[in-house]
């Protein structure tokens, strides 16, 4: 459903993007729409966006980046126990437990520090993930050899998880501020 306001035509997506398919086919449609969102030639809003936390994380198509963290986070803990049993699963063990020790304690930090997606490209946030990840969890190594738990395995993955746990809901509430300062 069209509407003309002064210069600008307010139309959903789908119409827009249906208009634009014709002959291009709909990967290229789809393309074009992404460009030029990027660029800022056109503007999408949500029609009725996320009002509180609880309602970004159960709207999938804000929260999908937590929720993936979230469950790499469950992945790689339960793994860890499984493997003791199950030694079938050590290789999905390595994997996991790399993409939590070096991805995602910078992963979440990126996240709180920069929450609107024009503030990085996709590449400076994987950089900048790989290497705050480097950086921190030597100190939450560091932290730990201080206490008495020390450096073991169960002192890391918990410190970590909390850390990871703590910073996705940091940022995730920073999203949403950003999200409600875009929507104003």
């Amino acid at each position: 459903m069209s509407k003309k306001t002064g210069n600008n035509i307010r139309e959903t997506l789908q119409e827009y993007v249906s208009r634009r398919v014709g002959r291009r086919g709909l990967y290229r449609a789809l393309k074009e729409v992404y460009e030029a969102y990027r660029e800022e030639k056109i503007t999408l809003v949500d029609p009725d966006p996320p009002r509180n936390i609880i309602q970004y994380l159960k709207r999938i198509e804000y929260s999908l980046w937590f929720w993936t963290t979230v469950s790499i986070m469950i992945l790689t803990t339960a793994l860890v126990y499984l493997t003791d049993s199950v030694s079938v699963l050590m290789p999905l063990r390595y994997v996991a437990g790399s993409v939590t020790v070096l991805f995602l304690p910078g992963y979440v930090l990126v996240e709180a520090l920069y929450p609107h997606e024009k503030d990085l490209s996709p590449l400076e946030r994987l950089a900048l993930s790989i290497g705050l990840s480097l950086a921190v969890v030597p100190l939450i190594g560091l932290v730990l050899n201080y206490t008495p738990w020390g450096i073991r395995l169960q002192p890391i993955l918990t410190s970590i998880s909390i850390y990871v746990y703590a910073l996705a809901l940091v940022a995730a509430y920073r999203k949403l501020h950003v999200l409600k300062l875009i929507k104003t």
